[in-house]
């Protein structure tokens, strides 16, 4: 198609008038005195040019407003309506969907650049027979009184010069191929192109560098090649690469390796103010037969870097490696003696107490050792489990509103019975307390100083001291305030080399064997871990044979209330009320193992309590549903049990009309202890949630704490 006219404001405004009131309207030009046909024979005119016309708005919405007949025959379509449902009465439906992105960005380019000429751009369009063709668009971005920024464009089919100039193009490409290494030669990757003609002897210099420079006067230079080739071999190339190069470089050699394809290249260093560079020359065969190369010299020194760089990194990922499998080699050999060691004194306290069954004293000593062998192997499991689920990413932090005294006073009576045997003195300090309600994760935070505190414990000699205590700094914004938990011992020490590891996972010290004191290695590592999900630090000092003190940073949320502590003992004086009013309680044991329910059953009747069973959640519901209210004072619920799970069975009970019956507290006893478990329970309407194995008081407490017991 050939280049169309640009057309001016006042012709486009016509053209809409007509399009608009089908009629002929007067438009400016005629008041400029020109001369204007009618409209029947204007748009006559438009609707039988040869090629397709039409105006498109230039907003987003890209609306057609006005398009001639020859664009609708271009399109296959009979009508005007047919066009509009076929396109969309869009530009975007009348372009190629795979064409549209480079189109629009082409036009408002070239529009950017000059905005006086016809942007000209090719795309394929979609008949409506299926059929896709190539059209020519020149358009123009116009301003039209009668509809605003628009553009008009000029279409032509193009489908059969595209087809006849591919075939052009192909025939080009396949000529053009064999250049093809030349044009890479003169990328700005190579620092010197030369141009050797093989037959004459004759070489070209195309562009130099600091090297090539020396050797020619200019660029465009021409002197013999093998003169060029000696001179630049004895002054640039390291001494031992030398012998490569002029190998390489030799038009016999030259000739051979360019038979067997169209380019080598080789790679050798260069001296240059006695840094080493490292080169890459390749030659190219550009001519007919093997006479007419290329040679393009590219530095190389960020690709070996690079390469050198990822070697080193290899090797330090392999040490890693080999340090990992070493770590975890001691990890798993400090585990297996670790569960082994408190299993055989599961299994041969146990076959003890059989024999001794009559002596008291016996049975209660191996009884004790059994149950401190049990905690041991539970507490390695719970770390296992832990930093599994740590590295996972499935950790959550959650706040509520707690006591930090009440968390440290808990921590305290937890580690208190390690401490007595060992007559160690375990103190708090709350002096540096201002505000004692904060917006924390009371679980965590008390997980957290139970760690470091049994540590403490753990590794202080008899009759050492551990401390714990709180301190309060105002915070880095209102509402906040900074808290350091600092947990101090007397105890062995930590070497400044361990310092360095400590918090590394299946890291130790010492091995079991040699410390005598068993773990895995895990504790501090999933401490770390937490503190930092909570978005707080921890540091640790220490003196080999004199002490070790570990510091938590958090920044807190307060409550300038202060009330909760006081709310907190006013509803347990509530219940302690309430309780002295009652008489005897029952307790509805929910459990499907049966050996776990006779264990549960017997330390309630232990315990006082009237205990009455159901062996899965749905005969749990039919027993509170049909009881009288008062007559199950507390309900302990298995989570994994067949017919219907605890979650289930809590939210049915939960649901009874009478809210008495509904109101039941119910506590979930479960081996599933992680966070979404303890979630979800809450969530189902239980009022606490403990685990498996049953630490018998906290059991006691918990069930004391719900039915308002002293």
């Amino acid at each position: 198609m050939d280049n169309p006219v640009k057309i001016d404001a006042d012709v486009i405004d016509y053209i809409l008038s007509i399009q608009k009131d089908g009629e002929e309207s007067m438009p400016k030009q005629e008041e400029a005195g020109r001369h204007v046909p009618g409209a029947e024979q204007f748009r006559a005119f438009i609707d039988e040019m040869p090629g397709g016309f039409f105006v498109y708005r230039a907003d987003g919405t890209e609306e057609i407003i006005y398009a001639n007949k020859a664009l609708f025959r271009m399109f296959d379509c009979e009508s005007e309506e047919m066009f509009r449902e076929l396109t969309g009465n869009s530009f975007r439906g009348i372009v190629h969907p795979d064409d549209l992105e480079a189109v629009e960005k082409s036009i408002w380019e070239q529009i950017a650049a000059s905005q006086y000429d016809l942007d000209y751009v090719e795309y394929r369009i979609i008949s409506k027979t299926g059929e896709i063709r190539w059209v020519d668009d020149y358009g123009h971005f116009i301003h039209s009184e009668e509809a605003g920024d628009v553009f008009y464009v000029f279409v032509g089919d193009a489908t059969e010069r595209k087809s006849s100039h591919q075939e052009t193009v192909d025939t080009i490409d396949r000529e053009r191929k064999r250049y093809l290494d030349l044009v890479e030669g003169l990328s700005v990757g190579y620092e010197s192109i030369l141009y050797v003609n093989l037959d004459t002897d004759v070489v070209q210099a195309y562009r130099l560098n600091n090297r090539t420079n020396q050797l020619f006067d200019k660029e465009l230079q021409i002197r013999q090649y093998g003169a060029f080739a000696e001179e630049y071999v004895g002054m640039w190339v390291h001494p031992e690469d030398r012998d490569i190069v002029i190998k390489a470089t030799d038009p016999a050699y030259i000739r051979n390796k360019l038979s067997l394809g169209r380019t080598f290249h080789i790679s050798y260093r260069v001296v240059e103010e006695d840094k080493i560079n490292y080169i890459q020359l390749h030659i190219v065969n550009v001519g007919e037969g093997i006479s007419q190369i290329v040679l393009g010299y590219r530095n190389m020194d960020a690709e070996v870097i690079h390469e050198m760089e990822q070697q080193r990194i290899l090797e330090d990922a392999l040490e890693s490696a080999k340090a990992s499998i070493i770590v975890k080699n001691a990890f798993l050999s400090n585990m297996s003696h670790d569960i082994r060691t408190p299993m055989n004194a599961i299994i041969g306290f146990t076959d003890l107490a059989k024999k001794h069954f009559d002596d008291r004293a016996k049975v209660r000593r191996y009884l004790n050792m059994i149950e401190a062998s049990g905690n041991q192997l539970l507490r390695l499991l719970n770390d296992v489990l832990e930093i599994a689920r740590i590295e996972s990413g499935k950790i959550e932090i959650v706040e509520r509103k707690c006591s930090l005294s009440e968390i440290v006073r808990n921590v305290h009576a937890s580690v208190f019975p390690l401490a007595e045997p060992k007559r160690i003195t375990v103190s708090m300090d709350f002096s540096g307390l201002v505000h004692d309600t904060v917006y924390n994760d009371e679980r965590r935070l008390q997980q957290i100083l139970l760690r470091l505190a049994g540590n403490a414990v753990k590794y202080t000699e008899d009759r050492g001291r551990v401390s714990i205590a709180v301190k309060e700094e105002e915070g880095p914004s209102r509402g906040y305030a900074t808290y350091h938990f600092i947990v101090e011992d007397t105890g062995m020490g930590i070497s400044e080399n361990m310092l360095q590891h400590i918090f590394k996972p299946f890291e130790r010290g010492k091995n079991t064997t040699q410390s005598g004191i068993h773990g895995a290695g895990l504790g501090l590592s999933i401490t770390k871990s937490i503190v930092e999900m909570m978005g707080g630090t921890i540091d640790v000092v220490s003196e080999v044979g004199k002490r070790s003190c570990f510091t938590v940073t958090l920044s807190l949320r307060i409550d300038d209330t202060e009330s909760f502590v006081a709310e907190q003992e006013e509803k347990r004086e509530r219940q302690r009320n309430k309780a002295r009013s009652m008489g005897s309680r029952r307790i509805l044991v929910v459990e499907d193992t049966e050996i776990n329910l006779e264990i549960e059953v017997e330390i309630l009747k232990d315990a006082g309590y009237l205990v009455d069973t159901a062996t899965d959640g749905s005969i749990a519901v039919d027993k509170v549903k049909n009881s009288r209210p008062g007559y199950y004072d507390l309900i302990l619920m298995d989570i994994q049990m067949p017919v219907m799970d605890g979650y289930d069975a809590t939210r049915a009970i939960r649901e009874l009309k009478d809210p008495d019956l509904a109101g039941i507290p119910i506590v979930a006893l479960s081996a599933n202890t992680f966070d979404e478990d303890i979630r979800r329970s809450r969530e189902s309407g239980m009022n606490a949630h403990m685990e498996k194995p049953i630490d018998t008081p906290q059991l006691m407490g918990v069930i004391g704490d719900m039915l308002g017991e002293v």
